[in-house]
């Protein structure tokens, strides 16, 4: 059950945070930060499907880092999760188009690396 949860809680953080990304780069900066202003974000972001999407899968990456933790040590649940730093890095190049430099690929590899250690 551990796996499955922890496959559920990995996807879920990485489409988030992958849709989120998107979603604000359609949106674009925010600058002013006055209440009124503030409001007005809230109320375009919550029209943008990426941002509430992201959100959505987000909190269903909450509730299964939830039963995860039920399931599983903290020592267990917290390194493995780390698997998503890996999958958003290639997400971030194939999907979002970012430039990925050899450092980065090298940081995903070593939390691959340490994943993997974890997991034992």
């Amino acid at each position: 059950m551990k796996w499955v949860l922890l496959g559920i809680m990995v996807a879920a953080t990485t489409v988030g945070e992958v849709l989120q990304a998107m979603g604000m780069r359609r949106h674009g900066e925010i600058h002013d930060f006055r209440p009124g202003a503030i409001g007005r974000a809230v109320t375009v972001l919550a029209r943008n499907w990426h941002v509430v999407t992201s959100v959505v899968a987000m909190a269903v990456s909450f509730f299964a880092y939830l039963g995860l933790l039920t399931v599983s040590e903290l020592s267990f649940a917290v390194p493995a999760s780390a698997a998503t730093y890996v999958f958003e890095t290639v997400l971030a190049k194939y999907v979002l188009h970012e430039q990925v430099n050899w450092l980065r690929w090298a940081g995903a590899s070593l939390v691959v690396c340490g994943v993997a250690l974890v997991s034992l």
